[in-house]
């Protein structure tokens, strides 16, 4: 009877699906952290004209292993500082 609550709890909980970007890191300095630059290509809603839109990302590198214009996929997490909210996915 146990074996079947857990397997109805396991069935119960709620996955959490994590926000996932790729993107060039444009700085390395920081210790354990890089900021990382990802584009977007957007669309003009009255011209049409297509334009790129970045956006900085300050990213958690545990490891130190990322260089400048490295291409980086990051996932979110919890918040480890005011502004990293970000952890490279190995």
């Amino acid at each position: 009877m146990t074996e079947e609550k857990k397997t109805k709890q396991h069935s119960d909980e709620k996955q959490v699906i994590k926000k996932k970007f790729n993107g060039v890191v444009t700085s390395d300095k920081m210790n354990k952290t890089i900021v990382v630059r990802v584009d977007t290509v957007k669309i003009h809603p009255k011209y049409r004209k297509r334009y790129t839109v970045s956006k900085k990302y300050k990213v958690h590198d545990e490891k130190e292993q990322f260089k400048i214009d490295d291409k980086v996929t990051f996932i979110e997490c919890r918040p480890l500082s005011k502004e990293k909210r970000w952890r490279v996915n190995y």
